[in-house]
């Protein structure tokens, strides 16, 4: 199979200077968010605001792909166009999340795994023709007491390379996407033995299921002491720990990674991937690209700005510019802690 397409869409994702917009929360995820803003939790709001991402103007200046949910890329703008036509029109790729959230795993308390392999090969058939061209799949890894485990690890990594394979027959980049939780009382050593452990797992499976790793996308934690852990690690500890990481278990055949924020404060998570990007310039070139995927991270000013207001509008899609912009400088590790109270 010619996977020239795979490639050349893998790394028009992780385009220098840009990164993806992860707007892909389930319709309870998005609710919530919406509610903490006292905006009406229901389909039509829920719509508007995701009317508000895709039409930003000169969105594409900072972002090479959005992450939608299954309801969103079925979804249109005011006049009738498709959220995915939005997008393909100002050369953004159209992103969607397949997977089918997590459930418990048997026998293995305190951890879960991620189900809807059953019917993806259909439904990547579907979204291929809505315009399509990339999905994502996460997986989610509990740092705990005895946990997580080799198997609880090796069913998800197994899931992960299952999709990975079904997303490449059907001529979509998938993203693939491990995350190890930041929640948690672990310190900064704990969190790099499990994420090294976990993409390890991850690459031997994608490798297993012989997956073109030249036509896939890593999406990753950042590598962080706990959030209940004493303290919190600084951006140069976290560069260290997630490049050394990267080293120990990502083949230098993937063309990029892209980070998740995993709850952090959108500061913190700029942050961080100004001094990943840093330490690369520091240390000289990488085999991968990096880049921002991050959703809270991104998108919190934007609703706190929004309100579910429609006056607001212009106001919220600037707040959107805003935090691109400032994550774009630190791709480029230009980014400073006193730029997020710059009106330039």
């Amino acid at each position: 199979m010619d996977n020239t397409k795979l490639h050349e869409t893998a790394l028009a994702l992780v385009t220098p200077r840009k990164g993806i917009l992860a707007a892909d929360q389930s319709m309870g995820t998005m609710n919530k968010q919406l509610e903490a803003i006292g905006a009406t939790p229901d389909a039509e709001t829920r719509r508007q605001y995701r009317q508000l991402l895709m039409t930003t103007e000169g969105i594409e200046q900072y972002v090479t792909g959005v992450i939608l949910y299954d309801g969103t890329v079925r979804n249109k703008i005011d006049d009738g166009t498709p959220f995915a036509d939005v997008l393909i029109s100002k050369g953004i790729i159209p992103i969607i999340k397949v997977d089918k959230s997590t459930v418990p795993h048997p026998n293995f308390p305190g951890e879960v795994v991620t189900q809807g392999l059953d019917d993806l090969a259909d439904r990547m058939s579907e979204y291929y023709d809505m315009g399509a061209r990339a999905a994502k799949w996460r997986a989610v890894i509990t740092i705990g007491d005895d946990i997580p485990t080799e198997e609880n690890i090796h069913v998800d990594a197994v899931s992960l390379a299952r999709y990975a394979a079904i997303c490449q027959e059907a001529g979509i980049v998938p993203m693939v996407e491990p995350e190890v939780l930041h929640a948690g009382s672990h310190d900064l050593a704990r969190a790099e033995e499990v994420t090294t452990m976990t993409l390890q797992a991850v690459f031997r499976e994608l490798e297993a299921q012989r997956v073109d790793l030249k036509g896939l996308i890593l999406k990753s934690s950042f590598v962080l002491a706990g959030s209940e852990f004493e303290t919190q690690t600084e951006p140069n500890d976290v560069a260290e720990a997630t490049v050394r990481t990267f080293k120990n278990a990502v083949p230098t055949e993937v063309p990029g990674i892209v980070f998740l924020s995993g709850g952090q404060t959108p500061e913190r998570a700029t942050a961080n991937l100004n001094a990943v990007a840093s330490l690369e310039q520091a240390q000289g070139q990488m085999p991968w690209q990096f880049a921002f995927s991050f959703s809270r991270g991104i998108e919190q000013p934007v609703q706190q700005a929004w309100q579910g207001k429609a006056d607001n509008v212009l106001k919220a899609q600037e707040a959107l510019l805003e935090r691109l912009r400032l994550n774009s400088l630190a791709d480029a590790g230009t980014y400073t802690a006193d730029m997020e109270t710059s009106q330039e």
